[in-house]
């Protein structure tokens, strides 16, 4: 009761803010495990490997978006059960969420496992990459489970009103994943299998500290032993649908960006995309820890028709997403060169090249925000054709079009350009869609 007390009368700026930087700097963490690897390889290992890594991370995002797919659609349904007072189908609906990721996941790795060559030629590898691609991915799926099972808890704790605790997981996760990584490529020379292996371990002991949750006296993270319902897995499945399409879109952009990179401008256009597409990666994650911080007071707030609060919600996420677009769009566009720096060990033109193409691509984070915190917004009060349609517009029906049509119309550089057009046309047409229908929650 102290939670949720704290919740429906806490001043919401504050309440809004204990949630959004533990979210922010999780999501952020879990990112920077990604950058880490990154620099590591082309630091420890060279150029090609990078690449390698870089085709191997879409197939890696794969098993992040089933986890992110059902458990945003359980913890939504969970947050607002418990802002109905219905503590039994809280505890249902988190242990059918944790069943059903484990079922799908381990089908998954196994199917990759299996086909993991021709997987990896789709995916843009080629005869110099594909030893690279394949000796991270062997170890990632073998240990892929783990970093599922700690993505769902981490969210689920954050829905059980102890962000602090998810963000000390996803730290732990981090620090260490730079620590083994260092000492498997640069001390032991285990090149790429090292870096897949720093990753996996740091994932496992992070989990660990996440489970230290189930021990909370406050904890309605329980596993019942009557769970299943077609009803509430459906709904699970529409509600986490939005979540699901950022995370595999990312996949599928990358891939496209890859073979476009590569149609264009040849290997050195996907490395010289590979190093934008890591400092990407993390910043991404920036914006998605704004929409995981409002998600669980948004669920929480909707089951408890706290309709004002709401709204007042809505503005301060906005708000947010507006002046770190703004903030993340100007530090990229002032300093790309020393930041595409941090992945050193390539030739001149290529650093350029990632250099020149960050600083047009850096502009559509000023819309990247506001897409996000509308896409979440709507997922949480169970809007989900408006967020999937949000989804689905800046990542598909407006990304590939513009990624096919710039190139041929006004050059290679111009590919570049996708990723700020695409967002900015999105942002418009949610405020077009808003202006139109009306100013209030209610009516959307």
């Amino acid at each position: 009761m102290t939670t949720i007390n704290s919740i429906e009368t806490r001043p919401l700026k504050p309440l809004f803010l204990s949630y959004l930087f533990p979210a922010m700097v999780g999501m952020l963490l879990m990112s920077v495990n990604i950058l880490v690897d990154g620099i590591f390889v082309s630091h420890g290992v060279g150029p090609t490997a990078l690449a390698g890594v870089n085709i191997a991370v879409p197939i890696f995002s794969i098993l992040l978006s089933i986890s992110l797919w059902i458990g945003m659609g359980g913890a939504t349904l969970f947050s607002i059960s418990l802002g109905e007072g219905n503590k039994k189908r809280a505890h249902q609906l988190f242990t059918l969420a944790f069943t059903i990721m484990i079922v799908v996941v381990i089908t998954l790795i196994l199917l990759l496992l299996f086909n993991l060559k021709e997987i990896s030629y789709i995916f843009g590898a080629s005869d110099a990459t594909y030893p690279y691609v394949q000796e991270y991915l062997h170890v990632i799926l073998l240990f892929g489970i783990f970093y599922t099972i700690e993505n769902l808890l981490s969210i689920f704790i954050r829905n059980d009103g102890n962000p602090k605790l998810a963000m000390l997981g996803l730290i732990t996760t981090s620090v260490l994943n730079i620590v083994l990584n260092y000492v498997f490529i640069f001390v032991l020379n285990y090149g790429v299998t090292g870096c897949a292996l720093a990753t996996a371990l740091s994932t496992i002991i992070g989990m660990s500290v996440l489970c230290l949750h189930f021990f909370r006296k406050q904890s309605e993270l329980k596993f019942v032993s009557t769970f299943f319902s077609m009803a509430d897995l459906k709904k699970i499945l529409a509600i986490g649908l939005p979540s699901f399409i950022v995370e595999a879109s990312v996949a599928v952009m990358v891939i496209l960006y890859n073979v476009t990179f590569l149609h264009y401008l040849g290997a050195n256009g996907v490395t010289a995309y590979a190093m934008v597409n890591y400092i990407h990666t993390v910043l991404l994650t920036v914006f998605l820890g704004i929409g995981m911080a409002l998600q669980p007071l948004v669920s929480y707030h909707h089951g408890a028709r706290l309709v004002e609060r709401l709204t007042a919600l809505l503005k301060i996420a906005l708000a947010t997403a507006l002046i770190f677009g703004l903030l993340t769009a100007i530090i990229a566009m002032l300093f790309p060169t020393q930041l595409i720096a941090l992945f050193g060990d390539s030739t001149f033109e290529i650093r350029s090249m990632a250099a020149q193409g960050f600083t047009h691509f850096a502009i559509g984070y000023i819309f990247l925000g506001i897409n996000m915190v509308f896409a979440e917004f709507f997922q949480s009060i169970e809007k989900i054709r408006l967020a999937t349609s949000i989804m689905l517009l800046r990542s598909i029906i407006l990304f590939i079009p513009t990624l096919v049509l710039l190139p041929k119309i006004l050059g290679p550089q111009a590919i570049w350009w996708t990723f700020p057009v695409a967002e900015g046309i999105t942002a418009l047409l949610i405020y077009l869609y808003i202006r139109k229908r009306s100013h209030t929650i209610s009516s959307i």
